[in-house]
């Protein structure tokens, strides 16, 4: 059952262990220590996981390897720990680990009495054999308090000694379903969480005690881990107490109704004051001799097997995600690393700041002229909104359009205002002549019907051009969030001021075209000549009533004249007057398209050279802008993510060195190994 393939972490041979197999029962003769070989490989390894552990590299988000210890309350967990360390842990009724407990296990084979350390709350105290089991309590009600409640915040014991496996374990507090005197009511709820917290990583190996004397399928410990690991692929179970149920075990191992996928030990642990030696003597003689327990192969029971099947399993996983762990820190430690720089700069001087203002000003200037002036659009390549220069020619399309849809050359009743503009202005003088005032009058009407479109068209391009200025200056204020408020706040102002300006430069001309009628233009007398060479048809057709009375002329269309019969008085003058504006009304047309695109050329550089900066410049001036050295002040957010950056890619780079210096002294043990 040795070796399951574990989400790509366990492999089914493990190349990086010593040849030698480590000293298990064999042939009815008893090796005292646990662990008779020293491989300096798999310490390497343990080496490196742990000092990553010790780093608490698992805050961001890289998880460790770890061997798992759960079980049920009372299903003796800490006695499987004891047997394979050699020491006492704490025991008793009820929860006796009441926080996770790392237990570290190093072979020393050059030392004679043990070395041990108790580290938690960032203390290391070293402790004896005999007074191990009283530490660890003290420590744990350090931790977790007086009384029977439980905490997640570890307790680490290093027990170098000769003998024992090369492991780190976490032990957790026992499953318990219901809460006694003294234990929280939720204490099922909070075991739970951490125990979910340890499994849930793949990268975790479940270490499942299970109590011979139960019924593996009710087990809380068999039903936990399955929801994190379905197939078992990466649990191996301990059954203890075979000694107490010795019937029917051989097929609860053998049959596997719970999918423990990296198969089971069974062991027989310490009872009352056994030593050690005793009690793995007295396991050994139990499974060769017990009439059932007898039957089980031999590569399933004892505490010695069980110790090579978990080396053989964390070296396994170690070696194989070691690469992963690399990757996983160099991308995190980029990831932060560029988070950090994109930090705004910690300004300690007050020429600091002003360098890094004039620096936002500057870049801010360059890129509105690109992106407003020359039609470059690199810094946006995806955002079709920023690219300026081709949105404000199509303002200006949409804005000529619009002016041109207004249909001023009305079909039904045509000539019909300009009949009655002549009768009401008729007036003492000479026949045949048409007075200016009327002329004037007419225009009058025209302007006034499209003398709204300006004015819309300058509001809707300046709150473009105020979106497309925020945007960038937001961008270039990103690093300095003490300027973003007043750099707004001038941009906003201004654009409203150029706004204003544009309504009042708008409602100028406007009125300038009511009053004046003039253009120097040569197109209006061409096109003015080339109306009037209809007049003498139009004419024929008014004098004649006989003939039809429709007509196709140039700039009008075809069009019914019958109804101009009745005013022969007048319509020639009429025809005159309106081949007049027809003419007139194209330049007029053109010249507010033209002097639009001038106007909002001209205010958008004379915006970004000269009135931006000073805009700015006041207003972060004013007592409510704060002055330059509000760039200083370091805003709480920007200056807790600062550090929590930092502290990150501290731990980082030292878990990067740690690993390259594990790394590099495995391969030169493997090169001393094959020299």
């Amino acid at each position: 059952m040795a070796n399951q393939n574990a989400n790509g972490c366990i492999a089914d041979s493990v190349e990086i262990l010593d040849p030698k197999p480590l000293a298990v029962v064999a042939c009815g003769v008893i090796n005292p220590p646990i662990v008779a070989s020293f491989n300096d490989r798999i310490r390497l390894l343990l080496d490196c996981i742990d000092k990553l552990r010790h780093l608490n590299i698992m805050q961001e988000g890289i998880q460790l390897p770890t061997i798992v210890v759960v079980g049920d309350q009372s299903s003796g967990k800490s006695s499987v720990l004891e047997s394979l360390a050699g020491i006492s842990l704490p025991r008793g009724q009820g929860i006796c680990t009441r926080v996770p407990l790392v237990m570290r296990l190093q072979n020393d084979p050059n030392i004679t009495a043990p070395n041990l350390q108790l580290e938690y709350n960032n203390k290391s105290l070293p402790v004896d054999e005999i007074g191990i089991a009283d530490a660890i309590i003290l420590a744990t009600d350090e931790i977790a308090g007086h009384g029977k409640g439980i905490s997640n915040y570890p307790l680490t014991l290093v027990v170098k000694k000769n003998g024992v496996p090369d492991l780190t374990m976490v032990d957790l507090p026992g499953i318990t379903r219901v809460a006694v005197q003294g234990q929280p009511e939720d204490i099922y709820e909070q075991v739970y969480d951490i125990i979910m917290k340890y499994i849930v990583p793949e990268e975790s190996i479940i270490l499942n005690v299970l109590s011979a004397t139960v019924d593996f399928p009710t087990c809380e410990s068999i039903r936990m881990p399955q929801k994190v690991d379905k197939t078992g692929e990466r649990t191996l179970a301990v059954v203890t107490k075979a000694d107490k149920a010795p019937e029917g075990l051989l097929e609860k191992v053998t049959a596997d109704e719970v999918n423990i996928g990296l198969g089971y030990v069974c062991v027989r642990n310490r009872i009352g004051n056994e030593s050690y030696e005793e009690a793995r003597s007295d396991e050994q003689r139990l499974f060769s001799t017990h009439p059932l327990l007898s039957k089980i192969d031999k590569s399933m029971v004892s505490v010695p097997i069980l110790a090579q099947k978990l080396v053989r399993i964390q070296a396994s996983i170690i070696s194989k995600c070691l690469p992963e762990f690399v990757r996983k820190i160099n991308d995190k430690l980029a990831l932060n690393l560029a988070e950090l720089n994109r930090l705004p700069q910690h300004l300690t001087s007050v020429a600091e700041a002003l360098t890094a203002f004039m620096r936002v000003l500057s870049s801010s200037k360059d890129s509105l002229k690109k992106i407003l002036l020359s039609g470059e659009f690199d810094e946006y390549p995806d955002d079709k909104e920023m690219h300026s220069a081709a949105r404000l020619v199509e303002m200006l399309d949409q804005y000529s359009n619009e002016l041109h849809s207004k249909n001023l050359e009305k079909v039904e009743g045509f000539l019909m205002e300009e009949v009655m503009v002549l009768q009401e202005t008729k007036g003492i003088g000479l026949p045949n002549f048409l007075p200016r005032a009327v002329f004037l009058n007419v225009l009058q009407r025209i302007v006034k019907e499209i003398a709204a479109s300006p004015e819309d068209f300058v509001g809707k391009l300046w709150n473009y051009l105020e979106r497309v200025v925020i945007i960038v200056l937001m961008y270039h204020c990103e690093n300095y969030p003490q300027l973003q408020s007043s750099t707004r706040r001038a941009a906003q102002n201004l654009i409203a001021k150029k706004k204003n300006e544009s309504v009042d430069w708008v409602r100028e001309i406007i009125g300038m075209e009511k009053l004046t009628d003039y253009t120097c233009n040569p197109d209006y007398l061409t096109t003015y000549s080339k109306f009037m060479a209809q007049q003498h048809m139009f004419m024929e057709i008014m004098n004649d009533h006989g003939k039809c009375s429709v007509i196709n002329l140039e700039g009008v269309g075809e069009i019914d004249v019958g109804h101009l019969r009745k005013h022969l008085d007048v319509v020639q003058k009429a025809f005159d007057l309106k081949m007049r504006m027809m003419a007139y009304w194209k330049i007029v047309l053109m010249r507010l398209v033209d002097s639009m695109a001038l106007h909002i050329m001209f205010n958008i550089r004379n915006m970004i050279n000269k009135e931006m900066e000073n805009e700015i410049i006041q207003d972060l001036m004013t007592p409510h802008g704060g002055g330059i050295e509000r760039m200083l002040i370091e805003l709480p957010l920007v200056a807790e993510k600062r550090n929590r950056l930092k502290k990150s890619v501290k731990l980082l780079k030292e878990s990067k060195e740690v690993v390259a210096n594990i790394m590099d002294r495995i391969s030169l043990h493997d090169d001393h190994e094959r020299d």
